[in-house]
């Protein structure tokens, strides 16, 4: 569903990502870890299309950015750690034109039930501008949730959420995820990642440590006990140079697969 291969991404001489590729199938959650400035925000900025690319490949549902950017946006929902809200206009406002850009026929009955999903029914007349940042935040993800998205990119989303709101977020991406959506998240919550995400991605300095099932990441670090923590993993894995990092062989064998299809493709073009 989420296709990244050899993807590159410079500002000037500042390198931000160097080669990452991996994929993420339909009914994944893949946790996006690593340290401020892993470049993290921007691989999802570039899968969205809000940032070029330097180099490399983006896919969504198998169209390609470059080649057919609005149908990947189209089956692309993304919320970044900052969303930015239309302030005057108030919460079923912000639905409705949602539904309008994505043409979706009768919407009120979907709007209704993220509302009360995430306890904004109750505020749907206020303005963005009024709300707290818990209540901007589940509006934003109740806005990406709406048109029912392949690939869900969530940059952050637990940022300003209370309790209840965080598991009702947590549920709602397992849900998601079970019928279908290919789902990154980008966090520092490591304990959340480790409860909801099947296959993690841990990044450092714009390199990839690693990816894989993320019940396999104690493995690949040599961490046979079972009480060691995602934490403890994740500072092994940012600690070890990048020529040591074991590569996870189900994802060597299909990037291998996938660059011979793009070499078939452009021979065939030719």
């Amino acid at each position: 569903m989420i296709e990244v291969i050899d993807f590159r991404k410079a500002y000037g001489s500042t390198v931000a990502v160097a080669g990452l590729s991996f994929h993420v199938a339909p009914g994944q959650v893949l946790g996006l870890v690593g340290p401020n400035g892993a470049g993290k925000t921007t691989t999802l900025r570039a899968l969205t299309g809000i940032i070029p690319a330097s180099g490399g490949r983006l896919r969504v549902a198998g169209f390609d950015m470059d080649e057919a950017p609005l149908e990947v946006k189209q089956r692309t929902a993304y919320v970044p750690d900052d969303p930015q809200l239309f302030q005057d206009l108030t919460v079923e406002q912000h639905l409705a034109f949602v539904a309008s850009v994505y043409g979706l026929d009768k919407p009120d009955e979907k709007i209704d039930d993220l509302l009360e999903q995430f306890d904004l029914a109750f505020k749907r007349r206020a303005r963005a501008g009024d709300l707290s940042r818990g209540m901007r935040q589940k509006l934003a993800i109740c806005c990406a949730y709406l048109h029912d998205p392949v690939a869900l990119l969530l940059d952050e989303p637990m940022t300003g959420l209370d309790p209840r709101a965080i598991r009702s977020l947590k549920h709602s991406i397992v849900a998601r995820a079970r019928r279908g959506a290919a789902v990154i998240i980008s966090s520092h919550l490591l304990a959340m990642v480790e409860d909801i995400c099947s296959h993690v991605l841990v990044l450092d300095v714009g390199y990839q440590r690693y990816c894989g099932p993320i019940d396999e990441l104690r493995a690949a670090f040599a961490c046979s006990r079972d009480d060691v923590t995602l934490e403890d993993v994740f500072f092994r894995a940012i600690d070890q140079p990048v020529q040591e990092i074991k590569p996870d062989v189900e994802h060597a064998a299909w990037l291998s697969s996938a660059n011979q299809e793009i070499e078939e493709t452009a021979t065939a073009t030719r």
